[in-house]
């Protein structure tokens, strides 16, 4: 076997994924898998800002389980790669010099370790969008699979849209024959021989965590930032003294930030009213401008979704705590609202019964639902007809969906432009005809031993 390993540096944590592979393996086949993860502890290497070096440090407990995971011959053979993603770029927009510096202190740490390291880099939120388009649909294939003789055969089957929600962005990509009227939407790709048109954008402060932030920065300009404030989202029951500090530290509000010093402290008392939650979660978008033919929201064009789609991280997480620990389905969008409403209208002391051990993200789950109803409804313009085509998945198989897998099939040219050679496995060719011969010789004994039967038979009589 072959191994590559990618960090996902991601704004809210490092996740690590070693992959593996036949090391006889053409150059045109789709059996790379998931061989082991590794979540990093602590948060993003972004949050080391004030010491870049702890952002290094802070990766080598997974460093040294890749080192357990990777036999020790393949070391330096094996591909290590860094790619950051949404807390990185936030970073890069508040303090260019900063973010340098942290990316060369994970590159110094990686350094030291006997892979054969490739970089460390901030990835591009459309970069971000399509390889984990191009993960989804190499795991599902719908690029290319083994036919039953050996052969790679090219499937007549329609790739699947990704959606993906992070900590700082959110990313939908998907295959269009439409006109992309904005050509920093367009993604034009040629795997296998094929060529696809892509439509991808990735909305930075959309983010999971930024959207949480966001909302906090509304509530307290709405109540003039009063000592307390309510929180329309928090259960009732939940409260929370917080530093403005710890709301504008980040590009996605500082604009709103106050004149107040930020080593303020406010209180926020959690009211669980879904409707008013609702109409601020909504204030997040703008629905109001747009040049193009048709948008999805802040004036960002987007075709008309089509076909099916996977959701993965955060857009999993969300249904999945609604249908395992609410105990409702989720296949229409007035699913997802009514689920919505309810997780809003329930109190915290009830929210901690149905799910103690997620205490961390439980005061969350009704603004973040409510978010997600209104981004794939009200924004990308799911219907009742289309949302039924998503399909929120955390894995294929054993490997999980994100950009990683994507990333590093492009980045060791796993994935040629040109179509696979059709010559075929010789060892898989080999057991074929075997298998063949003998069910050839089988049936031929048969056939033939029914004949002397009978013949003798009719001898006897």
């Amino acid at each position: 076997l072959q191994y590559g390993i990618v960090l996902d540096a991601g704004s809210s944590h490092t996740a690590m994924f070693v992959y593996k592979w036949p090391a006889d393996k053409e150059n045109d086949t789709g059996v790379v898998s998931e061989h082991g993860m590794c979540d990093v502890e602590g948060p993003g290497i972004s949050s080391y800002s004030s010491n870049p070096l702890a952002a290094g440090t802070s990766l080598e407990h997974c460093l040294n389980q890749a080192l357990r995971d990777v036999p020790k011959e393949k070391h330096a053979g094996t591909p290590l790669y860094l790619g950051a993603t949404a807390g990185m770029r936030l970073l890069n927009i508040a303090d260019p010099q900063v973010s340098n510096a942290v990316l060369r202190a994970v590159a110094a740490t990686l350094k030291t370790y006997p892979f054969d390291f490739r970089g460390a880099k901030i990835l591009s939120g459309e970069e971000e969008g399509v390889f984990g388009w191009v993960t989804a649909n190499y795991l599902l294939e719908n690029f290319i699979k083994r036919g039953w003789l050996g052969e790679w055969i090219q499937p007549q089957k329609k790739t699947l849209g990704a959606m993906d929600f992070g900590g700082a962005s959110t990313q939908i990509t998907f295959e269009t024959m439409d006109t992309i009227e904005n050509p920093r939407n367009e993604v034009m790709l040629k795997l296998y021989g094929q060529a696809y048109k892509v439509y991808t954008h990735s909305f930075l402060c959309y983010g999971r965590d930024q959207v949480l932030k966001r909302l906090l920065s509304k509530f307290l300009q709405a109540e003039s930032y009063q000592e307390t404030v309510s929180h329309p989202c928090w259960p009732m029951g939940y409260n929370k003294s917080l530093l403005l500090s710890s709301i504008y530290d980040s590009p996605c509000t500082e604009k709103e930030r106050p004149s107040l010093a930020l080593n303020t402290t406010v209180t926020l008392v959690g009211t669980g009213n879904g409707n008013l939650c609702a109409l601020h979660v909504s204030k997040l978008f703008d629905f109001t401008n747009c040049s193009f033919s048709h948008c999805s929201f802040d004036g960002v064009f987007q075709p008309k979704v089509s076909g099916n789609f996977i959701a993965f991280s955060a857009f999993f997480y969300t249904v999945d705590f609604i249908q395992t620990m609410m105990g409702r389905p989720v296949h229409l969008p007035s699913d997802l609202k009514d689920a919505a409403e309810t997780i809003c209208a329930t109190s915290w002391s009830k929210l901690l019964l149905i799910a103690p051990k997620l205490e961390k993200r439980l005061p969350d789950y009704c603004a973040v639902s409510t978010f997600v109803y209104l981004l794939t409804t009200k924004g990308y313009s799911f219907n009742n007809h289309s949302f039924p085509n998503i399909a929120f998945q955390k894995k294929v198989g054993e490997t999980s969906i994100g950009w990683a897998l994507g990333y590093m099939l492009n980045l060791t040219n796993m994935i040629p432009a040109e179509k696979p050679s059709s010559h075929k496995s010789m060892l898989y060719n080999y057991w074929v005809i075997l298998i063949l011969l003998f069910v050839v010789t089988t049936l031929t004994s048969l056939v033939t031993a029914i004949c002397l039967l009978r013949h003798s038979k009719s001898s006897i009589i």
